[in-house]
């Protein structure tokens, strides 16, 4: 599993937005959703290089939308299901923006299993010495295949 520290720059995401709760993850309809409007917010998004949308992210915030880590136990909190976006584009009726704030994360590679990543991360925390600061986010990057990202936000102890 690739573990490494990166600094993410504070961002934008236009998608769905849900609530989770123990017993309850919105994610999955959330993206359906996402997926099947995506044509409504598909010049908004940011592009690579090569044409291909920056990321989709999985943006993760607290209830009160201070982006802390979601509570009792991670299933607790609010989920946007979205594309990064130009932080000026305005999103269209239905959907929602977030404006994530900088963060200095330590980003896990997920491969396969999404539980031991998320596991991984939070252990890898601990035996830095580093505490999680925010929310976890998910990142999913077209330009490699798709290839899954969870970004744990940190400060030192």
């Amino acid at each position: 599993m690739e573990l490494m520290t990166c600094e993410l720059p504070a961002f934008s995401v236009i998608g769905m937005e849900g609530e989770a709760w123990p017993g309850h993850n919105p994610a999955p309809a959330l993206w359906e959703r996402a997926n099947a409007r995506f044509g409504e917010v598909e010049a908004l998004a940011l592009r690579d290089e090569s044409g291909a949308p920056v990321g989709f992210w999985g943006a993760m915030s607290d209830l009160s939308r201070a982006f802390l880590p979601w509570e009792d136990g991670f299933t607790r909190g609010l989920y946007l299901a979205g594309v990064q976006a130009a932080s000026g584009a305005q999103p269209p009726e239905g959907w929602t923006k977030w404006t994530l704030p900088a963060f200095a994360c330590l980003r896990v590679r997920a491969e396969g299993d999404y539980a031991a990543a998320f596991r991984a991360g939070l252990e890898e925390l601990a035996r830095r010495g580093l505490f999680l600061a925010g929310a976890v986010q998910e990142c999913q990057r077209p330009a490699e295949g798709g290839q899954l990202y969870l970004y744990f936000p940190f400060k030192r102890l």
